[in-house]
């Protein structure tokens, strides 16, 4: 049987020290061994019934319940003050075989994997390696859990692949204490696995396009997300280039999209008559403060897998560029530690100029975040064609009512069919300010502050936009979330009542769910 230790505790931290968050009970469960139960999917279940258990202990004790994987969430979104539970044992992997398939399944069954909880991007990758398979995109590091992925909307800058959640073809999970509480969820209009492979998961099925996107970005308040399904493809390789370029072409690109006519090109990557192939991820670094008329921009370019191919480690290792926390900390450690010293020297300082050029699968190009100490990341997802005229609204008032240690990056990614999902425009703009905690002075204001001016800002512009799910916001700001999504917020909180009984609605609810208005 699968065992669970409790450790009583007083508060709970993220990965960067974004709390410490109340909590009274921890939870670490652990599958039953190998050698005493052989097979995975017996293991799986049993561990199901563990996790019931612990639902049944929590609603009995009056209290509330959440789970989480890696604390990569930089605010209160996976904390619960009662009850939490530890994800990352939880790490059983399989395949999905023809015989699996739904008979109106339009899926290739070598691509379809399903995934416990508990497994990181890191160790997907590596499984879905071992078949030939790679992920279709994953955030800039690969230390979250893939439930923890999915709940929150990580992204990449896919610009025509889209978030993590955008391959899931559907969701095992575990929403209450009961027999029938056990439920596999997929769209009624793409069904994947078959009633029989779905019963020996001691799950019912429930085919709903409405609840599954709703539950895709489910913010964890769809209950105990235990398995995922998702869709792998064929192992290939990514060309990185790293360019300095004129800010004015960076945002042409990024308000057009139109890499086939830009006045940029990168020659090795033009067809017959050289024109700009479009990337697979498009990147804009920003020093808001400096005056320069370049800025860095990262490309990406897919490849068929060959072998063999460079190492790319030895510049992944060294590349500032691939994490933007890691990058303001570079730029800053040679600097005195007073903020405004540092950013008067930023002023002077644009980034570092570089020619990088790495080849890679996905696994190795987006590797371990190199930066894990305290650290506040905002980000908002903007219309591509806003993206210039928000970036100069951000910066400005950065530099206005700052200094802010941080700097700004924008991504880009395709629209995703989620209901709460951040990426909710026909291609995303993600401005994201990165950079290390600081306390409030009597000359910089709080990170509270901050973020609340910078929604006032976009509001007063009338600059549509979402904000990730697990980043730091002024999440008590007066209507934000019907600001953000008006119907959609309301469709979900009405899929969420279908699926769950109101007493597993206050039980996976926590202060965030509360604090924005969705329980």
């Amino acid at each position: 049987m699968a065992t669970t230790k409790l450790k009583l505790l007083e508060e709970w931290n993220t990965l960067h020290k974004n709390g410490p968050f109340p909590l009274k009970l921890l939870y670490q469960t652990k599958l039953e061994g190998e050698r005493i139960m052989p097979k995975k999917k017996d293991r799986y279940n049993d561990v199901a019934k563990e996790i019931q258990r612990l639902i049944q202990e929590t609603k009995t004790a009056g209290e509330g319940f959440r789970a989480y994987g890696s604390a990569w969430s930089m605010n209160n979104i996976a904390s619960h003050k009662d009850r939490m539970h530890y994800n990352g044992f939880m790490n059983i992997s399989m395949p999905i075989h023809a015989g699996d398939c739904h008979p109106d399944n339009v899926y290739n069954p070598d691509n379809l994997f399903l995934f416990e909880c508990g497994n990181t991007i890191k160790e997907i990758s590596e499984t879905l390696a071992e078949n030939g398979k790679s992920l279709k995109t994953t955030g800039a590091s690969n230390g979250q859990t893939i439930a923890g992925c999915i709940s929150t909307g990580v992204h990449g800058a896919g610009v025509d692949v889209g978030s993590v959640q955008d391959y899931v073809v559907g969701l095992n999970l575990i929403i209450g204490p009961n027999q029938e509480d056990i439920v596999y969820l997929e769209p009624e209009s793409k069904p994947a696995l078959s009633d029989a492979f779905i019963q020996t998961l001691n799950a019912r099925v429930i085919r709903d396009d409405d609840l599954f996107y709703a539950a895709l970005v489910g913010l964890g308040g769809f209950g105990f997300i235990h398995g995922v399904v998702i869709e792998a493809e064929p192992v290939f390789l990514i060309k990185r280039y790293v360019k300095k370029i004129k800010k004015s072409s960076a945002f042409e690109l990024a308000k057009t999209m139109d890499f086939k006519n830009s006045t940029f090109v990168i020659p090795e990557e033009t067809d017959a008559n050289g024109k700009g192939n479009r990337p697979f991820h498009y990147k804009i670094f920003i020093n808001q403060y400096s005056n320069e008329t370049d800025c860095v921009v990262e490309l990406m370019y897919k490849k068929p897998f060959q072998e063999p191919y460079p190492d790319p480690f030895p510049v992944i290792k060294e590349s500032l560029y691939r994490d933007l926390i890691y990058l303001f900390v570079k730029l800053a450690e040679n600097l005195p530690k007073s903020i405004p010293w540092l950013v008067k020297r930023l002023r002077k300082t644009i980034l570092p100029v570089v020619n990088e050029e790495t080849t890679g699968m996905l696994k190795e190009i987006f590797w371990d975040a190199p930066y894990q100490g305290p650290a506040f990341a905002c980000s908002f997802g903007i219309n591509h064609k806003d993206s210039e005229k928000a970036m100069n609204l951000l910066g400005k008032l950065t530099r206005d009512e700052g200094p802010i240690p941080g700097i700004f990056a924008l991504r880009f990614v395709k629209q995703t069919k989620a209901t709460l999902g951040f990426t909710k425009f026909p291609v995303t703009c993600m401005i994201e300010i990165d950079g290390v905690l600081w306390k409030k002075t009597r000359k910089i204001i709080s990170l509270e502050e901050y973020s609340r001016l910078m929604i006032k800002a976009l509001q007063a512009n009338n600059i549509p936009f979402t904000i990730h799910w697990g980043k730091n916001s002024d999440w008590e700001f007066s209507g934000l979330v019907n600001h953000m999504y008006n119907d959609n917020a309301e469709k979900w909180k009405t899929q969420r009542e279908k699926l769950l009984s109101p007493e597993m609605q206050d039980l996976f609810s926590n202060k965030f769910l509360k604090t924005i208005g969705l329980a």
